[in-house]
């Protein structure tokens, strides 16, 4: 929407840089000067129409919101706030989710694989790439195995282990 902002901004410089540039050339040459005034007829409704299709735009963006003033009377009613976010950030949300989720399958992958780790005992979570490991391990070694293996995979930014040492009976 700022982009859009942007070019009609820039678009109405240009226009009456262009408005100026024919009215100086109309002086110039008398015969047209009645040219002139039809490009200027002609600009001042090219403006009036961009100036509609803006306000259709901004009409519809906040359609598609959810801001038009009773949503918002309704809303703060409902809940005292009003919420909204971009549609790039649920997508990225969306990825994140499936980052977390292949990292957190990658990690109990490892840990099914190495006999001294187990999967049941050690729960996994992931958010954003911040993995965070919970449960048993029989040994204190395994907790480094276990943060080891976490470290190793693809996404993880970092990992918390709150492992806890339960000797197997």
């Amino acid at each position: 929407m700022k982009s859009f902002f942007n070019g009609l901004l820039l678009g109405l410089i240009l226009g009456a840089a262009g408005y100026w540039f024919i009215q100086n050339k109309a002086r110039e040459h008398p015969e047209a000067e009645h040219r002139a005034e039809e490009a200027a007829a002609q600009a001042q409704s090219s403006a009036g129409q961009t100036a509609h299709h803006l306000s259709e735009a901004l009409k519809a963006k906040l359609e598609t919101l959810d801001l038009r003033s009773e949503q918002i009377k309704d809303e703060l009613a409902r809940t005292g706030k009003i919420v909204r976010r971009k549609a790039h950030d649920l997508g990225e949300q969306v990825a994140d989710a499936a980052s977390d989720a292949r990292i957190v399958t990658t990690i109990k992958a490892k840990y099914a694989a190495d006999a001294d780790l187990s999967v049941w005992k050690i729960s996994v979570s992931s958010d954003q790439g911040h993995v965070t490991l919970t449960g048993t391990v029989s040994a204190e070694e395994n907790i480094g195995e276990a943060v080891a293996a976490a470290l190793e995979v693809d996404g993880v930014r970092d990992v918390t282990s709150t492992l806890a040492v339960k000797p197997n009976p």
